[in-house]
């Protein structure tokens, strides 16, 4: 069975209870309720959700919520063999607040988490050459802002090392400002990050905020991967990739937006599931559209269960040539 490695961290989540502020409370105030999130813990579960064999790399503290966080994976069938857990060390925090349209904005408190230690550890070699193992490597451009540059180095040379023995690396422009020391060193790392990338996921929103100005076909030519899926501002992706180029619309929507937290999430794991199952890059993209449009239609960065769309069945993956 193919397999999925995802690298990132997973936070406590306070979300803004619905209401609150048109109650009177203030942006600040009223209810909030708890739960975990994080871009690749996301992609992760939907993964598993499509029954890929998704492991999740990290690392956690010793305390209660990171307890619960490996229980909540586990029960999503989200492997967490790869988790290192750091005594005395925490979880990240995050706070979530949501406009009249449904659009966030994130506060974060996470400059002493656990995570962040993830490539400086006794364990880091035997994780990082465990990549070698996986069909793909899967991580955003977050996942790289919580590492110092040396770390990030160290996990490149690995992930090389494992592109020679067949393990496609995906790579997701997920960019927050807010993480990065300044702009010029985001585009370093995202370059690095470009260069090494057999398919990357991309959007207007993430690129234009590096490279004001420029035109789709300028943001493309930036990017050399051989596949590249660049969605626009409308419900757009364009697609390109050996031989072909390509443009998928997603199908209109039928219901209210409520939340767009892990849209893109929900899209790169359809995306990939599709990849490793045999589709071309199109079908992928159709898949990664119509996952992302129900996912907006519920609260939260992760839907029901029963709120997943029936699974469309392709012809088996089971080697690293799948997504090829």
């Amino acid at each position: 069975m193919a397999s999925v490695a995802c690298i990132g961290e997973c936070m406590v989540e306070l979300r803004q209870a619905q209401g609150n502020a048109s109650a009177g409370q203030g942006q600040g105030g009223g209810l909030y309720s708890r739960g975990f999130g994080g871009d690749t813990l996301n992609t992760a579960v939907y993964l598993a959700r499509l029954e890929v064999k998704v492991d999740y790399l990290t690392a956690l503290g010793d305390d209660g919520l990171s307890d619960e966080m490996i229980a909540a994976w586990n029960a999503e069938n989200v492997g967490t063999r790869r988790v290192v857990r750091l005594a005395g060390k925490l979880p990240g925090l995050y706070m979530i607040q949501l406009d009249a349209k449904g659009e966030r904005q994130f506060f974060h408190w996470r400059d002493s988490a656990a995570a962040r230690q993830l490539m400086n550890l006794p364990e880091t070699d035997e994780l990082l050459n465990s990549l070698m193992s996986y069909d793909i490597v899967y991580l955003s451009a977050i996942t790289l802002s919580i590492y110092d540059a040396p770390g990030r180095e160290r996990l490149f040379a690995a992930i090389n090392r494992a592109r020679l023995l067949g393990t496609r690396f995906v790579f997701d422009t997920n960019f927050r400002a807010r993480g990065w020391p300044d702009r010029d060193v985001a585009r370093e790392v995202f370059a690095a990050a470009f260069a090494a990338a057999d398919i990357v996921l991309t959007s207007t929103e993430d690129l234009l905020a590096l490279y004001p100005g420029e035109s789709n076909d300028q943001l493309m030519a930036r990017i050399p991967t051989p596949e590249l899926v660049f969605r626009l501002a409308e419900p757009v992706s364009l697609l390109r990739f050996p031989g072909a180029t390509h443009e998928v619309r997603a199908e209109p929507m039928t219901k209210p937006v409520v939340d767009t937290t892990a849209a893109g999430d929900s899209f790169a794991a359809a995306y990939i599931a599709a990849r490793l199952a045999g589709s071309d890059p199109v079908e992928a993209a159709q898949a990664g559209h119509r996952l992302a449009s129900l996912v907006i239609c519920y609260s939260g960065a992760i839907i029901p269960g029963y709120a997943m769309p029936p699974m469309k069945r392709h012809r088996p993956a089971t080697s690293r040539q799948a997504t090829k």
